[in-house]
């Protein structure tokens, strides 16, 4: 007597029973079959952190649960079910990222950001997009930080650290995403530090589009206000100047008081120094701002 063997797949395919499988069946058990390379151990410590409510955790935050915390969290980045953010900061794995684990695994670029280093707040291009200011989408997150810091790609994001002196920290507002508490700079303050650092926003002419077409939303008094306390006398000449090409009269004689340093400051520092020179502003115009010309 002969014993056929049934292909159960090829059977479900011509009795198009494939339709009938539940898809969360067929996920669950992807998922238990990846839950399997656990150990007891390993199953204990992330069910602690988990109740802990430490999805996102420090080495410290283990030393109590495992005798070698390092070969500990060694051994579970290579299985894939944590992911290392930067030097003893993880964060958990998901159960629903399946058998591909961390490398399927993606976070709010700024909520990663928010750990690389503090302290810190998102700001310039980042947060010219995060308020709305500008349609440009920028390929990196900007994060301002008083600590030197090299720029680094985690999970194909590049992260750009910004250096500045501490007392241009400040300006700045809390928001939260993906339950988590991230600092980023005001719309104002945005604005006061895209004049700072034009390299880091696109240059001048696409924070000049920012003010005008979200004057209705920003606080420029604020925006003048925080220019002052900034303490670079470029930011005033950039505003100034921008601020006469849209004939804004009440906020050029806010601007009118403030004491200019000797010497000219480019319009835009991230292009070249050809240009005319506006005395009033001590400023060189080498890039056009035209608002007629956005608009058409």
């Amino acid at each position: 007597m002969e014993i056929q063997v049934i292909n159960w797949q090829n059977l479900f395919k011509e009795l198009n029973l494939y339709s009938f499988i539940d898809k969360r069946v067929v996920k669950r058990i992807s998922i238990i079959k990846y839950k399997r390379t656990l150990s007891g151990r390993e199953s204990r410590v992330l069910s602690e952190l988990s109740y802990r409510n430490k999805r996102i955790f420090t080495l410290d935050d283990i030393r109590d649960l495992v005798e070698k915390p390092k070969n500990f969290l060694d051994q579970l980045t290579r299985k894939k079910w944590i992911l290392k953010i930067r030097r003893s900061v993880y964060v958990i794995v998901p159960f629903e990222t399946g058998n591909a684990g961390a490398d399927s695994y993606t976070m709010h670029s700024f909520v990663i950001g928010s750990l690389l280093t503090k302290p810190y707040y998102i700001g310039y291009w980042s947060a010219l997009n995060y308020h709305g200011l500008t349609e440009q989408t920028p390929s990196s997150v900007y994060i301002v930080t008083p600590k030197p810091k090299n720029s680094r790609t985690i999970l194909d994001v590049r992260y750009v650290f910004v250096t500045i002196r501490p007392h241009k920290i400040f300006g700045t507002e809390q928001i939260e995403i993906e339950k988590r508490k991230i600092i980023v700079s005001s719309p104002e303050k945005t604005i006061v530090d895209c004049l700072d650092h034009p390299e880091h926003c696109g240059g001048t002419e696409e924070i000049a589009k920012s003010i005008y077409f979200s004057k209705n939303e920003l606080d420029v008094k604020k925006i003048i206000n925080y220019a002052k306390d900034i303490g670079n006398t470029a930011v005033i000449k950039r505003l100034g100047y921008i601020c006469e090409i849209f004939q804004w009269h009440d906020y050029l004689d806010l601007l009118s008081p403030v004491k200019l340093k000797s010497g000219y400051s480019l319009l835009d520092p991230t292009r070249p120094k050809d240009g005319h020179i506006r005395e009033k502003w001590k400023i060189m115009v080498n890039v056009p701002i035209e608002p007629k010309r956005w608009m058409q």
